[in-house]
């Protein structure tokens, strides 16, 4: 395959995959566990900005700090697919090398190099989305082949994590390959977003996140705690729950997602009267219907 075609077939897949972000999927997480969509979005839309440039000869003294910081804007979709169709449009320029951050490059590697951003970051916002990523055979093949050369490198200067082997599909193969697991799945976004949202006591946040007929089970009073059946209900107990206590902070240590069950491991904490920080340490066991969280049973050490 030609690199140009590789270059812009992926580089059109991401702007697909763009489209599709709903407008309450913006801050949801990704399987890049830095970023959220939004974040991951502005990165991919900011190597393609950069692209033009590059591609023109240009060092990136020329273009300093111009493409810095927030590229999105109130039209996130919009400023995606314009990034998009230049990057497209400037990947043919008839340059030999390109300045990166190392030195001089070939054009035709540093194009390889951001096809196969756009394919991995591509699969990062179609499992943080719940769409379909459509990993093509041809692409994946031509990126896994060059990647198979540069892996080494890519790991030991930090550029992706310790690889996830153990798969068969090709297209599996190649995300385990940058560090990704190929199981993650919305249904981690979800929990992934419950936790975030807990964490921040933003009820409203938490709140959508669960289903109308939603049902809670508190840790106390021991033996067997109070069951909360309803979202009116559960909201009303989670309300207490943040109104009542100091400094709250629900930090997970851990979440499991397999079909419609979760496992998360938890410590949530508070702040004392004596200054000190009281905690405890539990477990969720949940339930997922319909992309959100139908039940969230809750047990701790005692």
């Amino acid at each position: 395959m030609q690199v140009v075609e590789l270059h812009n077939r992926t580089v059109g897949n991401f702007a697909r995959l763009v489209g599709e972000v709903r407008p309450d999927q913006w801050t949801a997480p990704t399987p890049c566990t830095d970023w959220n969509v939004r974040e991951l979005v502005n990165h991919v839309v900011g190597e393609e900005r950069w692209t033009v440039p590059l591609m023109e000869g240009k060092t990136i003294a020329d273009v300093g700090d111009s493409l810095d910081g927030d590229l999105l804007g109130d039209d996130p979709v919009t400023a995606a697919y314009a990034a998009a169709r230049a990057a497209q449009e400037a990947a043919g320029a008839p340059i030999e090398k390109v300045h990166l951050s190392y030195g001089a490059e070939d054009a035709p590697e540093y194009l390889r190099q951001l096809a196969a951003d756009h394919l991995v970051h591509g699969w990062d916002l179609a499992a943080a989305i719940g769409a379909e990523a459509q990993l093509d055979p041809e692409l994946v093949d031509e990126v896994a082949t060059w990647f198979a050369e540069r892996a080494d490198l890519y790991r030991s200067a930090g550029m992706v994590a310790d690889p996830m082997e153990g798969f068969t599909d090709p297209g599996d193969q190649l995300i385990g390959a940058f560090g990704r697991d190929p199981r993650w799945s919305t249904g981690d976004a979800i929990v992934a977003r419950f936790g975030a949202a807990f964490d921040r006591q933003d009820l409203e946040a938490v709140m959508a996140l669960v289903t109308e007929d939603c049902v809670f089970e508190s840790t106390s009073p021991a033996p067997d705690g109070v069951r909360f059946e309803g979202a009116a209900a559960v909201r009303a107990e989670w309300e207490k729950l943040f109104a009542n206590t100091d400094d709250p902070r629900f930090e997970t240590e851990e979440s499991v997602v397999l079909g419609d069950r979760g496992v998360v491991r938890w410590t949530y904490s508070w702040q004392e009267a004596s200054g000190q920080r009281g905690h405890v340490r539990g477990v969720d066991v949940l339930r997922l219907r319909d992309g959100k969280i139908a039940e969230k049973f809750s047990y701790v050490k005692g």
